[in-house]
């Protein structure tokens, strides 16, 4: 999903197989575009339809009139119960929602609604364990419309419109349905009645349309599983037309494009844009999930996007939103959260998914998306990917966290794994048979990583994803000869993470010439040494933007410590006093300077001037943080850091 409510969103057009993007805005809109609009608290997110069957198929039939802000109709569910004694279910409904009846092989059954949005229905029998069968809820009313709308009419140009979009709760606000994340519906049958004159836009493939009368009935049909939230609809005068991508299968993907009429020109030079997107998500991952039915876009009046299963709905078709939502499918659709805390396993991959098209086909534009998603991301000081309160639309996608951060934590992912291998436990998550065309979190994903890689990835995980914050780096370095000394220090912006561990990146500068080496800091102060054959004449931290940081130093020292360093820096870190020992009686202190990560000098004295013993300096005025310490001797220069806690 993704929201803009102000901005035009940027679009790419294929010409002469050539992609040429034009934006009328800056990156920085991007993530505006990602923050959701409503603060409002699901009442009832904490009551939900009883667990204790499986959906196996849904009937949905359902007569709507886009002027008409109302539906009527009858979902028929077949079932198996997963306990023993079943003679009571549950749907998640909402109570303004009237039933009219419950039937149960033409048996009409007593049922209950309930102010929390459930509807109880009362069994004439008990149904046994794992046995099929099958129940049809008659209703009607005016839908509610809480979250980011549910269900809308409205109009464009003139012409009424009606769509849904029930992420995250939505779904019981407009049919009776489980939309916990824990049951995928394992087919569907959308059959929807409506004024003539309009199109309905919906999941899987249109098997009919039939006229009756002053009406239209359009039948539609998936048998992959979907979640709740993923059902939809759209109606309106539709224009339509197809795009097709080649399968790396064989054969041929139809994109099947909705469209408002007025925008039809506009959309049929944009939509294109899509083959290469999809073509490339499949050369990354897998080939498109449901490549047995469609893809499809169909134009809203919502702010943005919506991946709905087989047929996102979206406001236009600017290449982000497109890649974005496209990314879904495989993302979000065919491997679902399993809860909404792990909503980054959606919306986080969608965002660097995004991401990488901008990498494939803008390469120009690649350092500016990532500086914006990282300006975005440290903006703030806390916040963790893990989402905390999933009864807050807002908190649940927070564009800079369950979007941009999650974005990146994949980014630094494959940073550490290097792509053949980031890559390949991308594709074993998707193919996993656990989770495919079903529901993970994020240990299940953090497993498949471990597997191909090899390593550990608690403490990333630990750091990154649960806990908050994110990292500065303040780096020393000195050359003499080819010989290149650096210290690595880092200061956190959340006091949940002491250290980041990650391998971070330095490129050398000289004359004609560069050379990047990484190295694998595992503590604040951690000394490595390298060699550089040529003169350095200056140096850049994470010079491809790898990393979560901000506010990074780097201090080049002309005369740095060889690796006998004649002095010693204690305590480090340091509260009050921090104590500085020459270790060699016949190479005494001169002069003493103090200065923090920018530069500026805190401390400086030649009081000191030949003593040989322990000097001791009260740092109780200092700020926390890194702080360098240069230290004449009788025989020359030496540096130290220490840091103030």
């Amino acid at each position: 999903m993704k929201i803009n409510l102000l901005l035009p969103l940027m679009f790419a057009v294929l010409i002469a197989n050539a992609q040429i993007k034009t934006s009328n805005y800056t990156y920085d809109d991007i993530p505006a575009m990602e923050q959701k609009a409503q603060s409002a608290k699901f009442k009832s997110v904490l009551s939900s339809a009883a667990d204790n069957y499986n959906v196996i198929y849904h009937r949905c039939v359902w007569s709507v009139d886009p002027a008409v802000n109302a539906i009527k109709g009858n979902i028929t569910t077949y079932f198996k119960p997963t306990i023993s004694g079943f003679n009571q279910m549950e749907f998640d409904l909402a109570i303004s929602l009237i039933v009219d009846s419950v039937k149960y092989h033409s048996s009409n059954l007593s049922f209950t609604q309930l102010a929390t949005d459930i509807l109880r229905i009362n069994l004439v029998s008990t149904i046994p364990i794992n046995t099929i069968d099958s129940i049809t809820v008659f209703y009607q009313g005016v839908p509610p419309s809480n979250g980011f709308g549910s269900f809308i009419q409205s109009t464009h140009s003139g012409v009424p419109i009606l769509w849904t979009l029930s992420e995250p709760y939505g779904a019981k606000d407009w049919w009776p349905c489980k939309q916990s994340l824990n049951d995928k519906i394992d087919s569907l049958d959308i059959i929807v009645t409506v004024p003539q004159v309009n199109r309905v836009g919906s999941n899987g493939v249109l098997l009919s349309e039939n006229i009756i009368g002053t009406d239209k009935v359009f039948h539609w049909k998936t048998k992959y599983p979907i979640a709740a939230y993923l059902v939809a609809i759209a109606v309106t005068n539709y224009s339509y037309y197809s795009d097709f991508v080649p399968l790396q299968s064989g054969g041929s993907l139809e994109v099947l494009n909705y469209v408002y009429p007025e925008n039809l020109a506009t959309a049929q030079a944009q939509t294109p844009d899509i083959i290469n997107v999809i073509k490339f998500y499949d050369s990354l991952t897998i080939e498109y999930p449901f490549a047995k039915e469609k893809y499809g876009h169909a134009q809203f009046n919502w702010g943005g996007g919506m991946e709905h299963q087989t047929m996102t709905f979206l406001i236009n078709f600017g290449h982000a939103l497109m890649a974005h939502e496209c990314a879904h499918q495989w993302f979000g659709d065919h491997v679902t959260c399993g809860s909404w805390q792990d909503i980054w396993l959606n919306e986080g991959f969608a965002t660097y998914f995004e991401g990488l098209t901008e990498e494939r086909y803008f390469p120009s534009t690649w350092m500016s998306w990532k500086t914006n998603k990282l300006g975005n991301i440290t903006s703030q000081p806390g916040g963790s990917v893990l989402c905390d309160d999933t009864t807050s639309v807002n908190r649940i996608f927070d564009g800079r966290l369950s979007y941009d951060k999650g974005g990146y934590l994949l980014h630094m992912l494959r940073w550490k794994l290097g792509d053949s291998l980031f890559f390949l436990a991308l594709k074993n998550y998707l193919n996993d048979p656990l989770i495919s065309g079903a529901y993970a979190h994020t240990p299940q994903l953090k497993a498949h990583l471990e597997a191909v890689s090899g390593q550990n990835l608690t403490a990333f995980f630990d750091q990154w994803y649960y806990k908050q914050g994110f990292p500065s780096y303040h780096i020393l370095y000195g050359q003499t000869g080819s010989a290149v000394s650096v210290t690595a220090n880092q200061t956190q912006s959340n006091a949940s993470v002491a250290f980041f561990e990650m391998p971070i990146p330095i490129k050398f500068i000289g004359q004609t010439q560069d050379t990047t080496i990484v190295f694998d800091n595992q503590s604040s102060g951690q000394v490595f040494s390298a060699t550089v054959n040529f003169p350095i004449i200056s140096a850049q931290f994470d010079p491809e933007l790898w990393l979560i940081s901000a506010n990074n130093t780097m201090t080049g020292i002309s005369e740095y410590p060889s690796v006998d360093n004649q002095v010693s820096i204690y305590p480090n870190p340091a509260k009050d006093i921090v104590n500085i020992l020459s270790l060699n009686n016949a190479n005494a202190v001169e002069f003493i300077e103090i200065t923090d990560v920018l530069g500026q000098l805190v401390f400086q004295s030649d009081k000191y001037k030949g003593i040989q013993k322990t000097i001791s300096i009260n740092t109780t005025g200092l700020k926390k943080g890194t702080y360098f310490i240069k230290v004449t001797l009788r025989s020359g220069v030496n540096y130290k850091s220490f840091v103030k806690e």
